[in-house]
C-alpha cells in the first residue's frame, strides 16, 4: 500500500499559487518545498542570491532540506 504524499509547507500565498503548477513534476515534497523556497528566496531583498544565502534567507535550519535547494 502506497502511503499517500505529505501537503507541503505554506509560503507566501502567490509562490504557492505559482508553484502548484509544477507540482506533478517532483517525486518528493521535500524537493518541491526547496522549489517554492527557492522562488522565495529570489523573490527576497537579500543583496545576495546565492543558494546558501537563499536557504539562510527562508529560514531552513535542516540540513537535508537545505541540501536540496543547493544541490538541485
Amino acid at each position: 500500500m502506497v502511503t499517500p504524499r505529505r501537503q507541503a509547507v505554506s509560503t507566501v500565498a502567490f509562490i504557492d499559487n505559482y508553484c502548484q503548477h509544477y507540482y506533478s513534476l517532483f517525486e518528493d515534497v521535500i524537493h518541491f518545498e526547496a522549489f517554492k523556497f527557492l522562488h522565495l528566496g529570489m523573490l527576497s531583498e537579500t543583496k545576495r542570491k546565492s543558494l546558501p544565502e537563499i536557504a539562510k534567507t527562508v529560514g531552513l535550519k535542516d540540513s537535508q532540506t537545505r541540501r536540496c535547494i543547493i544541490e538541485g
